[in-house]
């Protein structure tokens, strides 16, 4: 699910990109919060339990 959420936000960034940065401060936001999720995703992944 995590996986799925930082696939859309990372579609999301690059379009913006594209779209000649109209919305870049927000899809920068957007990044960072997909990075936060990827690392969540890998830490909990390695918990022992």
């Amino acid at each position: 699910m995590l996986y799925t959420i930082a696939t859309i936000l990372l579609v999301l960034w690059v379009l913006g990109f594209v779209s000649a940065y109209t919305m870049g401060g927000f899809i920068h936001i957007l990044l960072v919060f997909a990075l936060v999720v990827l690392l969540l995703q890998i830490i909990q992944g390695r918990k022992i339990g």
